[in-house]
This record gives structure tokens, sequence and C-alpha cells, in this order.
């Protein structure tokens, strides 16, 4: 395996780059042009951690490592541009499994509205790594400080169905065959909410996290970074109904896999009850469903009403370094 041959298969893959793009690859650094206000986050994929070679195809693991980047720059209200892709490559994966990653790298960067403009390639003894640099603009940036309380607490899309179909790819397979094929596919590839965000922005949402490691995670983030409490009603969770029925063959509550089980990337955000009423009328323009699930109240912490009994919502969602 060459790495210069690796850098021009993987290049050879990639769309043009827009016309943002002053210097693309193949020089010490890209040069753009930016803007204003630039976004930047930086998500890494570990083999064995995020991914595993038995549930996911090299072009899968690259789509996804892409959807999970970008989503960081929709929930802060911006759009993806550039973006720098580094690969850590072990000695078992093969040079045609390699190159087919940037499959899915590309791929993603169509579907997004970004140009990878860079990155690095070396090898490792395993296991393989992938970090994903993401740059976006953004013209009114939304934090995860800003929620108020009398806002309305809103997720789009539903939840659940990606930690139920990691559930399925890991040998646990319940429910009927359409439902397992559906909840796999969440899991594989997500859809950040690009155009959504934006729209958030532009509107004057107050908070805004993606739902990458539980709702129970970013619910806690909000209240922290806020310095308030989200009281929420547990049925109002918009829940995937192939969800629904997988849980229940499994004889597990659908709600856990929306609280706890992480990597939906949809988005959980606040709004003022105007702006959340606007945000209402142009979801269905972008394409993304959205929920009131609760409000924004003075206090701390995170507050469930299931059944008439409220409880405290913990963080909850997957840790890195947890043990």
């Amino acid at each position: 395996m060459d790495e210069f041959a690796l850098i021009r298969a993987f290049v050879a893959k990639l769309p043009p780059p827009g016309a943002d793009v002053l210097v693309p690859i193949g020089d010490d650094c890209a040069v753009v042009k930016g803007g204003p206000r630039l976004a930047v986050t930086t998500d890494a994929a570990v083999e064995g951690v995020h991914f595993r070679r038995d549930t996911m195809s090299p072009p899968q693991v690259g789509y996804r490592a892409m959807a999970a980047a970008v989503s960081d720059i929709a929930a802060m209200g911006g759009q993806p541009a550039w973006i720098t892709v580094a690969l850590a490559v072990p000695p078992s994966w093969p040079e045609d499994d390699v190159v087919a990653i940037y499959d899915g790298v590309a791929e993603a960067a169509g579907a997004f509205g970004a140009s990878v403009v860079g990155g690095d390639v070396v090898s490792t003894q395993g296991p393989l790594w992938m970090s994903i640099t993401a740059v976006g603009r953004v013209e009114r940036p939304i934090t995860r400080a800003g929620a108020r309380p009398g806002d309305v607490l809103f997720v789009t899309g539903n939840l659940g169905g990606s930690a139920a179909g990691l559930d399925i790819l890991l040998g646990r397979r319940a429910g009927s065959a359409i439902s397992q094929a559906v909840l796999v596919e969440r899991h594989r590839r997500p859809t950040p909410r690009i155009a959504f965000g934006l729209e958030a922005a532009r509107l004057g949402a107050t908070a805004l996290d993606d739902i990458s490691d539980g709702l129970a995670s970013e619910l806690n983030e909000i209240a922290e970074a806020s310095g308030v409490r989200l009281l929420f009603e547990g049925d109002r969770v918009p829940i995937q109904p192939e969800v629904t029925e997988y849980a229940r063959a499994v004889g597990k509550d659908p709600l856990e896999y929306a609280l706890f089980g992480g990597e939906d990337y949809e988005l959980v955000g606040t709004a003022p009850r105007d702006v959340f009423a606007r945000l209402l009328a142009v979801a269905p323009v972008v394409g993304t469903p959205i929920t009131a699930i609760g409000r924004v109240e003075e206090g701390d912490g995170v507050v469930m009403r299931r059944d008439g009994k409220l409880s405290v919502v913990a963080r909850r969602g997957y840790n890195h370094f947890e043990r």
C-alpha cells in the first residue's frame, strides 16, 4: 500500500471543489474564501468503538463519519462548506477497502454541500480510525446556552432508530424483516438536519444541540449550559414506529432507545413560542418534522413527566471514558 497512490485514489473519488476553494487538495494547505463567522468541529470514528467491519461496509463507514461531523455544524445553525479527512490505516485493511471508504466520503460531501479540501493518511498498527474536521459558514450561531424560561422545548424527526438498528446488527434480531431493515439503515445512514438548522438560526431559536449521545444527555447539556430546568413529557417524545415494534418484541421500553441510545443525529432545541410557531410552518418545506416535547423553566436539571409522575432524567448516554 503506497501513501501517495492512496491519496491520488481518494482525490479521484471526490466531486470537484466549489468556487470558494481557491487552492484545493495537493498543496501544503487548502485556501478557501471564508466569511464573517465560521463554525469548526472535529469528529473521530474509531474501529471497534464507532463501527465494526462486520456491521458496516467501507463506504458506510465514510458516509457515517461525515454525517456525524456535519451534524455538529447543523446544530450551530451553519452550512457545512469544507472538510478535511485524516485516516490511519492498519495492515489488516486491504487497499481496495481503504479506498472504498472515500466512496462514502464523496457521496456525503455531495449530499451535504461541502468540499473535501485536504487531510492526511498514515499507517497504524490498529485499529483504523478517521478524524473529520468540518468547517461551516454561520450567520447567527445557536449555542446550548441560550434557552430561557418560557421557551418551547422541541426535537426534530423521530428518535431511537439508530440504537435499535445497532442492536439488530449485533445479532439481537426481532420484529419484522422490513422493520429490521429500516432500523439498520437508520443506524448506517443518518441525515444531518442542515436545512432545519439554518432556518432555526434565521428565525431565532434560542438553543440547539444534535442528538449524538442520546436525548437525555443532550437535554442535560442544554440545561447545564443555559442554567435552566427542562421539563418534558415522556409520551410526546417522537419515537420511530419501527423502534416501537422492535422494542416490544425484545421486551424493552421504546423510550429507552430514544433517551439513552444516541447517534440519531436529530436536533433538540428551544425557542420562544412565536418562533416555534414559525418553525412549525417551515418544517415541511425543509423536510424536517418537529415536535414540541416540553418547556424551559427556572431551576436546573432535566425532569420528565410520564403517566402523571415526575422523575429526574440524568445524563446517561454514551460516554467514551465511563467504566
